[in-house]
């Protein structure tokens, strides 16, 4: 076959692809928002539920709980009723759990409302990245599924930008604002917005092309495919065909090597990777950082517009990403970002090793304070350079089409699950072995993650999705 050729035709309908894949990425945009939105309702929760100090901590987590049943229920559901079906259902719960979420009277409708952004969450993680993969051509498949991450960074971006200026218009997240309702209702009611328009958006693309041949639905596999590849079209349905099991439909016991007796390596490494992205403590990295700002003087408005900043290096090393993922490869830069993470987190437990401790306990870095904040954002840079991004794309293109479902749902959940464990330990680790062991646990699982990006994860980059091997 003559490559060239097959590489241009590709390019033949790439407005088409960019369209779709960006409506897509609204999925991730409102993972980000959903996720960022609660920092700024925290005090508003504990005043309107008369919440103590446990009931807000669950009522701020709860979303995660909802993230690793949305990443699992969508893995699976997804290959009997479709990847653009389940990225309806989870736009239809964002603005479900976004109303209810501001609407709510109790602690407990208020949690049921955020369960619900939570599977919305998770469905759109591991919807979003496989929805991509599976209509974009190999040769730029890396560049739009890391458009992912952007999103999810600006989605983020977005939550805090509306946070403060309905706080800051209403003067107070607890004060009175339009309509007689409180400013942090009106914070979750933002969310509205954004979700709607992705409604809308995703009754404008098509259903996936794999999944359509995996239901049997040649004529309109055929016509996605036709969009997407024009001359090509018949040629990547024959691969997509041939790359299936004959026998029976995708389902969870794929994952399980019969011949061999043993769960498919391939599902090994992908729970590996989704749970070394979270082993590496990127969001306490994160909800530490403000703290981190004002040690060394800054002031809680300074520390504000900083932490913005930060959120544009963080955008600009995905656009690195963009740039290098189908040049150099996905190893290669989650290999570097493993290093550089490791590095890192090495000097910020350098610098609380050296740090004072006041009378009241709290952190006094002094000389050390600008080594631990220099560290810190070249920590976020890298991950948002490597892991942030590339995790996802490994994820959405290295299952097999027959498993691609099935191990995004297992791998889904060991995502979620491992946020979730990592939230809640760190308040213990910080009790216990303090920061520097906090920070020194983080640092080594980052180390491991070099030795696993180095013998476990495979190159994929340049090759179509029937190409990968289970």
């Amino acid at each position: 076959m003559d490559t060239s050729a097959a590489s241009e035709a590709e390019y033949d309908n790439l407005p088409f692809i960019l369209i779709i894949s960006v409506i897509a990425t609204l999925g991730g945009f409102l993972f980000g928002f959903d996720s960022g939105v609660i920092n700024g309702t925290v005090e508003g929760l504990q005043k309107a539920f008369q919440s103590d100090a446990f009931g807000t901590g669950f009522e701020v987590a709860s979303m995660l709980l909802g993230c690793a049943i949305g990443a699992f229920t969508a893995g699976r559901l997804a290959d009997y009723f479709g990847r653009r079906k389940m990225l309806i259902v989870a736009a239809v719960f964002f603005i479900i759990s976004a109303w209810g979420s501001g609407i709510a009277d109790t602690s407990l409708s208020f949690v049921i409302f955020r369960i619900l952004g939570g599977f919305a969450v998770g469905a759109a993680s591991v919807m979003t990245p496989a929805y991509i993969s599976e209509i974009a051509p190999a040769a730029i498949r890396g560049k739009l599924a890391t458009l992912q991450q952007i999103a999810i960074i600006s989605g983020l971006f977005i939550a805090f930008l509306s946070n403060y200026f309905i706080a800051d218009v209403a003067g107070g997240s607890i004060a009175q604002w339009y309509w007689g309702f409180e400013a942090w209702r009106w914070m979750f009611w933002m969310e509205i917005i954004p979700a709607t328009l992705f409604l809308i958006g995703l009754f404008f693309i098509p259903e996936s092309p794999r999944f359509l041949v995996i239901s049997k639905q040649q004529d309109k596999a055929l016509a996605v495919l036709n969009k997407l590849y024009s001359s090509r079209a018949k040629q990547v349905y024959d691969e997509i065909v041939m790359s299936l099991s004959q026998s029976h439909a995708p389902a969870l016991k794929d994952l399980y090597d019969k011949q061999l007796r043993r769960i498919r390596p391939i599902l090994w490494i992908g729970i590996g990777l989704a749970t070394f992205q979270q082993l590496v403590g990127i969001n306490v990295v994160f909800y530490y950082g403000a703290v981190l700002w004002q040690a060394v003087g800054f002031s809680e408005s300074d520390a504000l517009l900083i932490n913005v900043i930060s959120g544009a290096v963080s955008i600009a090393a995905c656009i690195v990403t963009i740039l290098l993922i189908d040049k150099i490869g996905r190893k290669p830069i989650m290999f570097i970002g493993s290093i550089g993470m490791t590095v890192t987190l090495a000097i910020m437990v350098f610098a609380f090793a050296n740090a004072d401790v006041s009378a009241d306990g709290s952190l006094d870095l002094g000389d050390f304070g600008t080594l631990a904040l220099i560290a810190a954002n070249a920590y976020v840079v890298m991950f948002n350079f490597s892991w942030g991004p590339v995790m996802w794309v490994l994820l959405g293109e290295m299952f097999p089409n027959q498993i691609r479902g099935a191990g995004l749902a297992v791998a889904g959940v060991a995502q979620w699950g491992s946020n979730f464990l990592i939230t809640l330990t760190f308040p213990l680790m910080l009790g216990s072995v303090g920061l520097i062991g906090a920070y020194g646990f983080y640092a080594a699982c980052a180390a491991i993650s070099v030795v696993f990006v180095s013998k476990y994860v495979f190159e994929t980059r340049g090759k179509r999705l029937e190409e990968m091997a289970g």
